[in-house]
């Protein structure tokens, strides 16, 4: 069977990863008509990036602080996440979301922004991470109604837009000083990261310098200090060319007690995919038990919307051909692409020094490489190392190819406990 690497930049990754969406089961409460996180006392301080090149960073780790519990919010260090090893160009040149879901799934961080204070150049060696980030999801390009309600019911919504300006003082023929609004509807792809805190289905179109087609527009917090806009906050049009386009939520933020150890090889994370042209494929990892502890859930990516899945665990792995003998051990649907912590039905009890496997099974509908991997791209944005995994993909789970192979690592995490 063929196999296709496809690689994911940031301008084309939502348009990859996010298909036809689904509307949520069950009645859900209507959205008002306008909503301001401000107003309801979740606001943050507003931060300022300063004259780098981090607005990923900073997007990311205030999107995931606002979805924080008000009394559990954290102030977070956009040095320790931009500043990674892994990472060689994270301030220099930017980076994008694809670089944050790595390193905080990979529980690099986050860490206080106390531990790593902002702009000195240096990062903090050896700070544990402060919370573990377990679940991200990745909405449909413009479904406005799931933006909503993820801000509504969770936080902020990371996204981005095209920007003509340069910082607080600038000047652009698509944004309003006056009224703190922003439109752009040319072809040029998004170059700045912003947080989604609010909308107003009836913000009036003439409070934009060029009057989009109808009224309407998401509140959104910058990270260029109070001085910009009105305190730091400002208003994208819905028809804006780029804003809702690409759409992460972090939705699952946990204490880091909540395992004992995780098992990967996937540090930069999701940066490619790969199947054999169609929606089904397998994939599986191989690791030696550090100590006596238990198996209790794994970590992988959907791809796309409604995914399916079945994850199966094998212990005392001599051969990749011993995968064959493998046991259920979860099974269920995706709604949103993302990527997912998957509690196991039973714990797994692991003996040290043993080799054991998980494998999925994963079904994308509409996809043709449904597995997400780890791979160097040749961007320059991450240092990736593949000699590190013993990863596996399989067409039909009983003919297995190495991953190494095919120059690259598989995402798959698993998630252990000594209790």
């Amino acid at each position: 069977m063929k196999k296709r690497i496809w690689v994911l930049g940031l301008a084309a990754a939502l348009s990859a990863v996010l298909g036809m969406d689904r509307a949520a089961a069950g009645k859900t409460e209507p959205l008002p008509v306008s909503y301001d996180y401000r107003e309801e006392g979740r606001a943050l301080e507003v931060k300022n990036q300063g004259s780098l090149g981090t607005c990923w960073a900073f997007a990311s780790l205030t999107a995931l602080e606002s979805s924080m519990p008000v009394a559990e919010r954290m102030d977070f260090s956009e040095d320790h996440m931009s500043l990674w090893e892994k990472f060689p160009e994270g301030q220099k040149d930017g980076g994008d979301y694809i670089m944050s879901m790595a390193y905080l799934l990979s529980w690099q961080g986050p860490v206080p922004e106390a531990a790593d204070p902002y702009g000195d150049g240096v990062r903090a060696e050896d700070v544990p991470a402060a919370k573990h980030v377990q679940e991200i999801r990745l909405y449909q390009s413009k479904d406005y109604e799931k933006i909503k309600r993820a801000v509504y019911e969770n936080g902020g919504v990371q996204s981005s837009f095209y920007s003509d300006l340069t910082g607080p003082d600038s000047d652009s023929p698509h944004y309003s000083r006056e009224t703190a609004a922003y439109y752009y509807d040319g072809a040029a792809g998004a170059n700045h990261d912003v947080v989604i805190v609010g909308w107003d289905d009836g913000y009036p179109k003439e409070n934009f310098k060029k009057q989009p087609e109808g009224d309407g527009a998401f509140l959104c917090v910058n990270s260029w200090g109070e001085a910009f806009g009105d305190g730091g906050y400002f208003y994208i049009s819905y028809y804006d060319t780029n804003i809702g386009t690409s759409n992460i939520a972090y939705t699952e933020i946990e204490d880091p007690d909540n395992y004992d150890g995780i098992y990967q090889t996937d540090l930069c994370g999701w940066v490619g995919q790969m199947g054999y042209e169609q929606d089904t494929a397998w994939f599986a990892n191989v690791y030696t038990a550090e100590g006596n502890e238990n198996l209790e859930a794994v970590g992988f990516y959907a791809t796309g919307p409604d995914t399916e899945y079945e994850v199966y665990v094998i212990t005392g792995v001599r051969e990749m051909e011993s995968l064959e003998d493998r046991r259920p051990a979860a099974s269920g649907t995706l709604e949103d692409a993302g990527y997912y912590t998957v509690p196991l039905k039973r714990v797994v009890r692991l003996n040290q020094g043993g080799r054991f496997a998980v494998a999925v099974k994963i079904k994308s509908p509409g996809k043709i490489h449904p597995v997400a991997i780890e791979y160097d791209p040749g961007d320059g944005k991450r240092i990736v190392d593949i000699s590190d995994g013993e990863g596996y993909l399989s067409h039909n789970g009983v003919r297995w190819d190495r991953a190494e192979t095919e120059g690259c690592n598989v995402c798959l995490k698993a998630y252990t406990s000594k209790r």
